[in-house]
């Protein structure tokens, strides 16, 4: 009888064996579905976009042309920076896990033709899997899983719409070795008073015996610039689509000519569009006279539907109206 009972349970073991099995065969597994989701192009929607106070775009490089002068329409003179788009390109969309399991989004641009002959091989096969130009410079901005755009795209100036904020990030001129009046801004010393070649010293940089050291940090004479600096919540005073040049109101770190990258800004506008939509305060969302943004990204096929040259009007009182 127990002998029976043992060749009954076997069989029945073996034929949920087989069941398990032939589910197993029929259902992909989650390690290959994932796999193909990571592999495969981000897909995208039918119908257009819309830009969110949730979504985080791509920035554009630029290159710093100068500085000069505009009037607005109420006569005053407004200093700008010149920023132009030198074929800016999308040459990959980058998707990578992090170790809290979080997942990274980002866009790579790319920007400024080179020749073949003085690219790598390797970089050649990255830009020719892109089916762009080479370029010089390649970056990446991180986004959010709704803004990425297809590889291969043109950006345009019209990404920035005039009357929004951007942060603008480069290397500032470098000025060698300075001393700490120039680096620092010390008073120096004495003009007179006994104090004899020792004008523009630094004075005492520490105690006495006890610490008996100088404190790491201490503000010293050295190299001063040639750092990477963030300009942030810079307004974009014009915009023109026909030469790729954006306007933007003040300076930007960094020489002429010099790469610079540009986007939104974090604080003026992704960190305050998030706070006046949590708010409730929606018509605050975005700045001023700025109804929309290009959403994923400001290509070169909608810079041709509108005017070549866009400006942002002045909101402010004007300054040459007398006070009542």
């Amino acid at each position: 009888m127990l002998a029976l009972r043992t060749v009954c349970r076997r069989r029945q073991l073996a034929a949920f064996r087989q069941l398990h099995a032939s589910v197993s065969a029929n259902t992909p597994s989650p390690a290959t579905t994932s796999a193909t989701t990571t592999d495969a192009e981000p897909s995208q929607p039918a119908g257009p976009q819309k830009w969110s106070p949730t979504s985080i775009r791509t920035g554009l490089i630029a290159r710093k042309r100068g500085m000069t002068a505009l009037w607005n329409d109420q006569g005053v003179r407004v200093p700008v920076t010149v920023l132009q788009l030198e074929n800016c390109q999308v040459t990959a969309n980058i998707r990578s896990v992090r170790k809290d399991h979080s997942v990274y989004h980002a866009v790579q641009v790319a920007a400024s033709d080179k020749p073949a002959k003085v690219t790598t091989k390797q970089m050649l096969g990255h830009f020719r899997k892109a089916k762009v130009p080479p370029k010089r410079i390649v970056k990446e901005f991180p986004v959010t899983p709704d803004a990425l755009v297809p590889v291969g795209t043109t950006l345009s100036a019209i990404h920035f719409v005039p009357g929004q904020f951007v942060d603008v990030v480069a290397n500032s001129i470098g000025k060698g070795f300075q001393g700490g009046m120039k680096r620092w801004g010390f008073h120096g010393l004495a003009a007179s008073h006994g104090v004899s070649i020792s004008h523009r010293s630094s004075g005492s940089t520490g105690q006495h015996q006890d610490p008996g050291r100088v404190f790491p940090g201490k503000k010293m004479a050295g190299r001063m610039g040639n750092k990477r600096i963030t300009t942030q919540n810079l307004p974009v005073i014009r915009v023109d689509t026909a030469l790729n040049l954006i306007y933007v109101k003040g300076t930007v770190p960094g020489v002429d000519d010099a790469h610079v990258l540009v986007s939104d800004a974090k604080k003026k506008m992704v960190a305050l569009s998030n706070h006046n939509q949590a708010k409730g305060l929606y018509e605050k969302v975005l700045p001023k006279g700025v109804d929309d943004l290009p959403f994923p990204a400001g290509t070169v096929e909608l810079a041709k539907t509108l005017p070549p040259v866009i400006e942002a009007p002045a909101y402010r009182r004007s300054p040459f109206l007398p006070l009542e």
